[in-house]
């Protein structure tokens, strides 16, 4: 009886170990289940984290990367755009019918002294913006602004067929946009500028030059022309070439001036427009 007392206490003793060693299994492989869970949160937090910082990494180049591309764009045509971000330069191009703008101020040198520096920048800020919007509005391509002197032209790229007719009605409203300008200021008694604008159609040659604050350009006696019409213009006029006449005669009303002595380009056939002919339409409106 005593023999099975003993026994009864050792399987009792050994059930009891047995338990503890359960218990203490169990709770050791709750602690680190816990310290599992831990970790896992921890690098799901950290993941997530890290997408969340490469996502905004992301959109930040995205955002950069079409700023970039929209300064491109303001400097380049588009398809010259694309073939520098593609091949790392764009050949030069040929256009046989471009249409060239010129303007500048008439004195501006003289009156530009008698404004302070910021007044000058700011007034020519506020036309060349001007200009600007109404250029856009007629699918004009920007080239440059050189001092006072603004160049504009069409025909060139995707629009090589397109007519003169389009720089002219920009011609006529920038024009008219310095006229009511100058009676602004008139009537604040302020110094302002009176504009001189030419116009010549012809072959030009089109491109980028430099790699540092590289600049897309233009070239040929198609330009030189453009820049002997505005001139031989006078203030508020604008004044075109007798090739650019032929292309727009019936849309325009104009004032033929006769044959003008231009340096370096002998007697050349010039017009100022008017305005648009009798029964003809703005197509901008």
């Amino acid at each position: 009886e005593n023999k099975i007392l003993e026994e009864e206490k050792k399987y009792s003793a050994l059930s009891e170990k047995a338990a503890k060693s359960r218990s203490t299994f169990y709770m050791i492989l709750g602690i680190l289940g816990i310290l599992l869970a831990l970790v896992f949160t921890v690098l799901f937090f950290y993941m997530r984290r890290n997408q969340a910082k490469l996502r905004e990494k992301n959109l930040l180049i995205e955002k950069e990367k079409a700023r970039s591309d929209e300064l491109l764009l303001n400097i380049l045509p588009l398809d010259l755009a694309v073939e520098l971000k593609e091949n790392g330069s764009a050949k030069a191009q040929s256009f046989e019918n471009a249409t060239v703008f010129f303007s500048d101020f008439k004195d501006f040198t003289k009156i530009g002294e008698r404004l302070t520096p910021t007044e000058l920048v700011e007034e020519l800020d506020h036309c060349f913006k001007a200009f600007d919007k109404i250029i856009e509005k007629y699918d004009i391509e920007k080239i440059k602004t050189v001092g006072d002197a603004y160049i504009c032209a069409s025909g060139l790229s995707h629009q090589k067929n397109k007519s003169p007719k389009d720089v002219v009605l920009a011609a006529i409203e920038i024009r008219d946009f310095v006229l009511n300008r100058i009676k602004d200021r008139k009537k604040k008694k302020k110094e302002y500028f009176e504009i001189r604008i030419g116009v010549h159609t012809g072959p030009i040659v089109a491109g980028i030059v430099g790699f540092k604050k590289f600049a897309y350009d233009i070239w040929g006696d198609t330009v030189n022309t453009a820049a002997r019409m505005e001139q031989h213009s006078e203030p508020g006029k604008v004044n075109v070439s007798s090739e650019t006449f032929e292309l727009i005669k019936t849309d325009f009303s104009f004032t033929y001036r006769g044959a003008i002595e231009a340096k370096n380009k002998g007697a050349i056939d010039m017009y100022f427009i008017n305005d648009l002919a009798p029964n003809k339409e703005d197509s901008s409106k």
